[in-house]
């Protein structure tokens, strides 16, 4: 018995941190490409509708609205021989020896726009988003982008320079490089990083221009990895944007501000840590004050995401020792953001600190010590996060995560941890999500896979309910109920607080809306259903939310049945015990307070075949079963068996679906008449 109640609890803490909702999506405005793009980066500019996509031998141009996406499409030619050429050379990159677009940046007034070729890199300006013209000359593709599209290139473009990160490969070190605008191009020195592979880059903005900073995130190679070790350790390396390299003889086109740290991400005093820096996005303002999200995973390829304090993370690049060396830090310290013509930072002593020395002491450890908490059976492959400006005048964490089975997950990063507000599911194929891109100033987020690319909205409040109830239960920081209107709405961006609107974040509390705790109503008409006296039965109940608990009740509570959650239904069935008899049976959802009744149903039994006209009427479906060879047949979102063997016994008019409202839903339903014998 205590072994049961045990499982119970743990699964009702589970379920509570699980996604609250779930949706599938398709009216969202979508383009599909005419072959899969297996390679692909995108670029977007804020507060546009534009999307550009940079895939095989092309750069799409997306403009979308409401009603649906204008392309265009500017194509980047190669010489078919070149294509030949990079098979002989590299056969094992013959998959690759296309040229996949992999970097489009706006670097000043210009559009850089980057292809592979073949593993032959070369780099373009794109004008009038229509003509690709040749670049200076003394701007080396090589050092922008990888010859190959998988290995990983990051591009980063801050105050008219574009900076490139290069994964390591075959033959290649791996680099972090200025390489296109303005300033002097630079580069990291090859000892100072380990076969890096890149997850992203961000810049750091600071109140003062000189302090800006640039950090790259990656993972490199554990050179002093033992046999139980992973073979990774994640890292942050990080640069100021004023560098200018080094004097003639030290450093003179390196990197005089470079300094890594390395990143921890598992829960503290454990073994089990997660030192594979898969992808980053920086939440930051101007006071240094803000979140880095990551997704990491374990040699296990398990995914989890890890925050980090930009303030901890600047403190331990500003005090903390270096790796190595033991004597006292001089001042200014190396690595100290600084002009060039400061000699007290750029002398010989403290060039040749940061030459030698560019790893420091502290170890960068996650919020909370821990992980957030998604228990998601699922694996994280991409990150992209938005600040809320919530009704009571605070900011709040949302992040979107797509996943490998192509799911977007919105997770609200509250003092308490980690909420999913809903899990979406926007595409027929259920490809991994490989780019997502978010404006905040528009409210939209972008989406895609190699198949399709498509936008949603930020603020989607209408999908909450329509009660207060559901809307404040949402816990989405865009949605507020307004009290005057009555209605779950997007909260204004630059709202001035009148009272109107309600929100809770921080948890769960319906009550606020003044009704949550008054006994329920029999808020749904009971629909008539009838079937044979001796014919299994079951009766589904649409699951609204999957932090509720259900149940059945039968005759205004003379019985009460369990309830047992199935895909997007929670079914009563007979047991036993607990044979289903003639009667009205509700299916009942309780969450933080709030009683729903979400369907009925008046069963009745009947010897005769159940009439269209009857069938029509029924909202929910009624599934025949046998016991021999059985048919898979779907609708909606569950499958039904029949038996096989009197299908041909059926008239047209045995199946049919039809659709109809439960609980602010539209949900398809089944009927079945009895077979013609």
């Amino acid at each position: 018995m205590n072994l049961l109640l045990l499982a119970t609890l743990f699964s009702m803490v589970l379920a509570e941190k699980s996604p609250r909702l779930k949706f599938t999506v398709m009216e969202s405005p979508r383009f599909r490409f005419m072959k899969p793009e297996n390679f692909t980066t995108v670029y977007h500019q804020l507060e546009t509708d534009v999307l550009y996509v940079g895939g095989q031998g092309v750069i799409y141009k997306l403009t979308f609205s409401d009603k649906g996406v204008h392309d265009t499409q500017i194509h980047a030619v190669m010489d078919e021989n070149a294509k030949e050429r990079c098979v002989s050379k590299s056969p094992v990159w013959k998959q690759e020896c296309h040229n996949f677009i992999t970097v489009i940046e706006r670097v000043g007034d210009s559009f850089v726009v980057c292809g592979t070729r073949a593993g032959a890199p070369k780099c373009s300006l794109l004008v009038n988003d229509s003509v690709l013209t040749d670049m200076p000359e003394e701007t080396a593709a090589s050092n922008i982008l990888a010859p190959f599209p998988s290995q990983r290139t990051i591009s980063l473009s801050a105050d008219g320079n574009l900076y490139s990160a290069l994964s390591a490969a075959t033959g290649q070190t791996g680099s972090i490089r200025r390489t296109y605008g303005s300033k002097k191009q630079l580069k990291t020195e090859n000892k100072w990083l380990q076969n890096p592979q890149f997850a992203g880059a961000a810049v750091i903005p600071h109140r003062e221009k000189l302090k800006d900073e640039i950090y790259f995130f990656f993972s490199e190679a554990n050179s002093t990895a033992s046999l139980d070790e992973e073979p990774y350790r994640a890292r942050i390396g990080r640069v100021c944007m004023v560098d200018e390299g080094g004097l003639q003889n030290l450093l003179p086109s390196s990197w005089t501000t470079f300094l890594k740290a390395r990143v921890m991400c598992g829960k503290a005093g454990t073994p089990l840590q997660y030192n594979n820096f898969k992808q980053a996005f920086v939440l930051s303002s101007h006071q240094r004050i803000g979140v880095i999200y990551g997704i990491f995973s374990n040699a296990w390829n398990t995914t989890v995401v890890c925050a980090y304090s930009i303030e901890d993370i600047d403190q331990a690049f500003s005090t903390s020792k270096l790796k190595g060396y033991n004597t006292p830090l001089s001042t200014p310290r190396p690595g100290t953001c600084a002009f060039k013509n400061n000699t007290q930072a750029h002398n010989q002593k403290i060039l040749s600190v940061i030459k030698d020395h560019p790893e420091i002491e502290d170890v960068i450890i996650p919020v909370d010590e821990a992980p957030l908490d998604l228990p998601v059976q699922d694996h994280f492959t991409h990150i992209v996060a938005d600040t809320v400006l919530a009704v009571n005048e605070e900011h709040y964490s949302v992040i979107y995560l797509g996943t490998e089975k192509g799911k977007v997950l919105k997770v609200l990063h509250a003092i308490e941890g980690a909420f999913i507000i809903a899990q979406y599911s926007l595409f027929h194929d259920d490809s991994p999500v490989i780019n997502m891109a978010i404006d905040s100033k528009k409210g939209h987020l972008y989406i895609g896979t190699e198949l399709e690319v498509q936008r949603i909205p930020l603020a989607d409040c209408g999908r909450y309910g329509t009660s207060c109830q559901e809307c404040i239960l949402s816990r989405d920081p865009y949605c507020a109920w307004d009290v005057s209107k009555k209605k779950c709405t997007a909260v204004p961006a630059e709202y001035i607080s009148t009272g109107t609107l309600v929100q809770t974040l921080d948890h769960s509390n319906a009550s606020i809306c003044g009704h949550a705790a008054a006994p329920k109503a029999r808020s749904t008409i009971p629909k008539q259903v009838l079937v044979d006296k001796d014919g299994p039965v079951l009766l589904p109940c649409p699951v609204r939310s999957y932090h509720a608990t259900y149940r059945w009740e039968k005759d205004n509570c003379i019985k009460q049945y369990p309830c047992t959650i199935s895909g997007s239904s929670c079914v009563l069935a007979p047991t036993p015990d607990l044979p289903l008899k003639e009667g009205v049976f509700r299916c009942m959802a309780e969450e933080s307070g709030l009683q729903q009744e979400v369907v009925s149903y008046k069963l009745v039994f009947n010897g005769g075949p159940l009439s269209t006209s009857l069938a029509s009427t029924l909202g929910s479906a009624l599934l025949l079963a046998a016991v021999a060879h059985w048919l898979l047949v779907r609708c909606g979102n569950v499958w039904i068996k029949l038996y096989e063997s009197q299908l041909t016994k059926f008239d047209n008019s045995f199946f049919q679906i039809d659709r109809d409202e439960v609980g602010g839903f539209i949900v398809d339903f089944c009927f079945f008449h009895k077979p013609r014998l």
